[in-house]
């Protein structure tokens, strides 16, 4: 999102992760603007039961962890590497900083994370429903409107069944026979245990 360059003029540092190690834990102080370089993190809460509810996928060039450097609260969730990953980290001084000076950034920013609260709003709204297969396809037509983990030209979904649960909130079994119904019903393809959707 912000040139690497950019970043390590002001000051940023990497940081590798190896496979499940922790960016930063919910409750902990926001120290760092973190943008991931190369790798895969997810973004969760998690519960005392040790579920997880997955909040974001984050990929190469995207940033997580944002808000507590507007609000100056706490994480608000949990960051772990998917795989090993590279991130580039700027002190939370400096990020403010290059924002006052760079307010194009700013603007771009804070249209990602109305993004992002415009689908958690979205989310909110359809768990309501308490009807499985309405949330799944519902979600998964909203990621690919969105363009978010859904290939734009053979709409293939980047999402795992157990992503997806822990995304919506329901059990992987429940999402299992939900998809595997949306099959038998002709509404999304299931290829090589891969899902598609369809146009």
């Amino acid at each position: 999102m912000i040139d690497e360059k950019l970043l390590v003029s002001w000051g940023g540092t990497y940081r590798t992760l190896e496979k499940n190690e922790t960016l930063f834990s919910e409750g902990t102080e926001c120290i760092f603007y973190y943008q991931l370089v190369e790798g895969q993190l997810k973004w969760v809460n998690i519960t005392d039961d040790g579920k997880e509810y997955l909040q974001r996928l984050i990929n190469p060039g995207e940033s997580l962890g944002e808000i507590p450097l507007f609000d100056g609260g706490s994480y608000v969730s949990s960051s772990i590497a998917l795989v090993k990953s590279t991130v580039i980290r700027l002190p939370k001084s400096s990020f403010q900083d290059l924002l006052k000076d760079h307010p194009e950034i700013h603007f771009e920013l804070t249209k990602r994370l109305a993004q992002y609260l415009r689908f958690k709003f979205f989310l909110l709204k359809e768990m309501t429903s308490n009807e499985p297969e309405k949330l799944v396809v519902a979600v998964l037509n909203y990621l690919k409107d969105t363009q978010q983990y859904v290939s734009l030209d053979d709409h293939l979904v980047h999402l795992t069944r157990q992503q997806i649960a822990d995304l919506t909130g329901l059990r992987v079994e429940t999402v299992i026979r939900v998809i595997r119904n949306l099959h038998v019903e002709g509404k999304l393809k299931i290829e090589n245990r891969k899902v598609f959707l369809f146009e």
